[in-house]
């Protein structure tokens, strides 16, 4: 097996690390500060992003977009992953699962927002179904052409920015062997539409990249805005749910190298007792501890980036590569935020932003537990069957 990168790969990397470093961490603090992202600089981020060929590199290029493999997703995702998530974001990843456009909506919703002229957001979560999917409440009942939804979706991110909304809702039931079972439909909600409203929530973590409530009060949609097949929302979205999961931990990676590399700086510099506090080995063996563990979770990402491009990837492959690198984060970040000591929760620094920043990576794409039943599960079913 051959583990060097090649020569597009380097490049790829060394680009995207120097924008993010240029044009995104200026204005971390200001966006830290105000708890969000002001128009001008989304604006212009966006734009030099687009011009220097990141946006939207998910996306196949004869839609417009980068045209990416996964192992090339997850180099680029590693280094723009060193810059706060609201600052990120703003260098598009459409939501994959937009691939699924057909006729009308190719146009009205996949290359705008390839384009960067629409900027979507991904509704599944509700008040009553975070982890258990399945348990979603909200309902879009049949009514001639159109459907009408009632409901609510809960610590949906960027639904501020968005223009239009990738819903899941009930659209009845599916008698089966087990009983009967939800039959759920993903829509394409734009957000001017009538009954629909988004309210903000407040956060600890990714200050500026803000979650929110939405409701839906008889919302009415047509039946052209139904992504993929009626009944079939679960079915296609896990398709690009679980690559998701490994872009995350591709970021993860790159967050824990920023956050280490300053711990590194500063156990070079920093004296205490005479000396450099990184020649003592009670700062300098978790240091070594947190790089071996931040390599670990990196070759668990190749492995996984590049079976998904071989079309081999399991969920368990996601889930593995989930789990170690965002509780690996954690566990790094908390190392950082000890060996900067007092001045690591100083708000001066972006140490303790680091720290609180790395808590939601073992939440929102899975919680370390399900990814834990994840794994457990498929190692177990063929000894059980």
């Amino acid at each position: 097996m051959d583990f060097s990168q090649s020569d597009e790969h380097r490049l790829l990397a060394d680009a995207v690390r120097a924008f993010v470093e240029r044009e995104l961490w200026p204005h971390e603090a200001e966006v830290e500060r105000l708890g969000e992202v002001p128009i001008a600089i989304r604006r212009s981020v966006a734009e030099k992003a687009r011009a220097a060929g990141f946006f939207a590199l998910n996306m196949p290029a004869a839609l417009g977009g980068g045209g990416l493999d996964h192992l090339s997703l997850a180099i680029a995702d590693r280094e723009f992953g060193r810059a706060s998530t609201a600052l990120g974001v703003l260098c598009n990843r459409p939501a994959q699962i937009l691939l699924a456009c057909e006729g009308e909506q190719i146009e009205t919703y996949l290359k705008p927002t390839i384009r960067g002229e629409r900027v979507e957001c991904f509704a599944l979560t509700e008040p009553g179904a975070g982890s258990d999917a399945k348990g979603i409440a909200t309902r879009a009942v049949a009514d001639g052409d159109d459907y009408v939804i009632n409901g609510a979706k809960q610590f949906i991110s960027h639904a501020d920015l968005a223009d239009f909304i990738i819903l899941f809702a009930i659209t009845g039931l599916d008698e089966t062997a087990r009983g009967p079972r939800k039959r759920v439909t993903c829509f394409l909600v734009d957000k001017d539409t009538p009954g629909v409203s988004v309210t903000p929530l407040d956060c600890l973590s990714t200050r500026g990249y803000n979650p929110h409530l939405i409701a839906f009060d008889d919302v009415r949609v047509n039946r052209r805005q139904i992504l993929g097949i009626e009944g079939g929302g679960f079915g296609f979205a896990e398709n690009w749910l679980y690559s998701g999961r490994v872009m995350l931990a591709a970021a993860c990676v790159g967050k824990a190298r920023r956050a280490l590399d300053m711990a590194l700086d500063w156990a070079a510099q920093r004296k205490q007792f005479g000396q450099t506090i990184g020649r003592f080995q009670g700062v300098s063996f978790k240091l070594a501890d947190a790089a071996a563990e931040m390599r670990a979770a990196w070759m668990l990402v190749l492995d996984a980036a590049w079976k998904l491009d071989q079309g081999t990837m399991t969920r368990s492959d996601a889930s593995m590569a989930n789990l170690h690198a965002s509780e690996m984060l954690g566990r790094v970040t908390d190392t950082v935020v000890q060996t900067f000591g007092g001045a690591g929760l100083m708000t001066d620094l972006p140490i303790e932003r680091f720290w609180r920043d790395a808590r939601i990576e073992r939440i929102w794409e899975g919680t370390s537990e399900i990814h834990r039943h994840v794994i457990a599960r498929d190692l177990l079913r063929p000894r059980e069957a």
